[in-house]
C-alpha cells in the first residue's frame, strides 16, 4: 500500500471557495462567480517542477443540493505542493460547443489526469446535464487549452452505453520520474471506472474506450462493496491506477452503509481504500485493504455540502521524493495529505 499519509494542519484546506472570482459564461454571456460555492474533487500532475491541480468549482446558481449547481474546472499551481496560486478563470467549462447538450446546466466534474509518452495530458471527467452523468475525455498540451472528445464510451457496443450512467475514470499508468504516464498492458490501455461498483475498460488511443463485458453482455465488475466493511455501500475509482513492482495499485473511494457496513463509521461517510490487481491481468484482484487508509477526521472534512464527511481522493503525484494526495472534503474544499515513503 501507498502511505501512510499525514494531513499537514498548517496548510489544509489548500483550496477554498472564492466568491470574488468572476468569469463570463459563454453559454448565456453572463458574468458568474464561478467558484463561489464550493471547490473540491481535484486532479493533480507535476509539470515544469511544479504541482498543478485541476479542481471542480461550483457557482452558487441552481438548487441548494449536491449536483444542483454548475461546475467548472479551475487550475492552481504550487512550487511546494502545499501553497497554491489559482488562475482567475476556469480552464474547462460548459461552452457553445458540440458537448453543450452533455454539459449544461450541471457542468464538468471530478477530473482525473495522466500524461502520454509524448507529453499530451489526458483528462477524464464527468459531464453532467442533470439527466445522465457521462464519463468524458479531453486532451491538452499545456493544461490551459483543452480539446473535448466527448463521452468516453460513445463508440462502444453500438452506443449502448450513451444512456448509461458513468463516471470516475482512473487510467492505468506508471511512474516515470515525476510523471504519471499512461501505460499499456497486453497491448492495450486500461481504465478503472464507475460507481457503485468499479468496472474496467480498454482503449487503443486513450480517447475511445470499450467496457469489458461478461457473457451476458454486461460490463464486468472488478471491485464491489463488501458487507461489514468501510466500503459496504459503494466503491468508486480514485486517482489514476499505478503499475508497480507488486502489481496495479488502485486507490478507491468508499461509502459506508448504515445498515450493513462498518458500525464504527458513520452511515454514508466517504473514506478511501486501496486495492491490488495483477500486473499482467488488470481484472484479477489480489488484495484489498480491510480498513480505510484515509478518513474524515478534521472539521473541514465534515462541514460543507456533505455533512456525513468526505475524503474523496482523485489526485496523486510523486513530487520531491514524496507522495502528495489531493482530495475533496465534504464536497466543499480541496485538501492534501503527504507520505514520505
Amino acid at each position: 500500500m501507498l502511505g501512510p499519509f499525514t494531513k499537514p494542519s498548517q496548510v489544509n484546506p489548500v483550496i477554498t471557495p472564492n466568491p470574488a472570482a468572476r468569469f463570463r459564461s459563454p453559454i448565456n454571456d453572463s458574468i458568474v462567480s464561478w467558484e463561489a460555492y464550493a471547490t473540491f474533487n481535484p486532479a493533480a500532475v507535476v509539470k515544469d517542477g511544479k504541482v498543478f491541480v485541476l479542481y471542480r468549482a461550483e457557482d452558487a446558481s441552481g438548487r441548494e443540493q449536491i449536483g444542483g449547481h454548475t461546475s467548472r474546472l479551475g487550475l492552481a499551481e504550487s512550487s511546494d505542493g502545499l501553497h497554491f496560486t489559482r488562475r482567475a478563470a476556469p480552464v474547462l467549462y460548459p461552452d457553445t460547443d458540440a458537448q453543450r447538450q452533455n454539459e449544461w446546466p450541471g457542468g464538468v466534474e471530478d477530473p482525473r489526469i495522466v500524461e502520454t509518452e509524448d507529453g499530451t495530458y489526458v483528462l477524464t471527467y464527468t459531464q453532467w446535464n442533470r439527466d445522465v452523468p457521462r464519463l468524458a475525455v479531453a486532451t491538452s498540451r499545456d493544461l490551459l487549452t483543452w480539446a473535448k472528445h466527448g463521452p468516453a464510451f460513445a463508440k462502444a457496443a453500438g452506443g449502448k452505453y450513451l444512456r448509461t450512467e458513468s463516471k470516475s475514470g482512473a487510467i492505468l499508468s506508471r511512474l516515470v520520474g515525476e510523471r504519471i504516464v499512461a501505460t499499456r498492458v497486453n497491448g492495450k490501455y486500461w481504465m478503472y471506472f464507475g460507481v457503485p461498483v468499479i468496472r474496467i475498460a480498454t482503449s487503443e488511443n486513450l480517447i475511445d474506450w470499450t467496457p469489458l463485458e461478461g457473457a451476458e453482455g454486461n460490463a464486468l465488475k472488478v471491485l464491489a462493496p463488501r458487507p461489514g466493511y468501510f466500503d459496504s455501500w459503494l466503491v468508486e475509482a480514485g486517482p489514476p491506477a499505478l503499475l508497480t513492482n507488486h502489481g496495479i495499485v488502485v486507490l478507491y473511494n468508499a461509502g459506508n452503509s448504515g445498515t450493513h457496513g462498518d458500525s464504527t463509521l458513520p452511515a454514508r461517510v466517504y473514506t478511501s481504500g486501496q486495492a491490488l490487481f495483477d500486473s499482467r491481468n488488470p481484472l484479477k484482484l489480489l488484495a484489498r485493504s480491510s480498513s480505510p487508509f484515509i478518513r474524515p477526521t478534521e472539521p473541514y472534512e465534515r462541514t460543507g455540502q456533505y455533512v456525513e464527511g468526505t475524503t474523496f481522493v482523485e489526485g496523486l503525484v510523486r513530487f520531491k521524493d514524496r507522495w502528495y494526495l489531493y482530495y475533496g472534503t465534504a464536497d466543499s474544499r480541496v485538501a492534501v495529505a503527504v507520505s514520505e515513503r
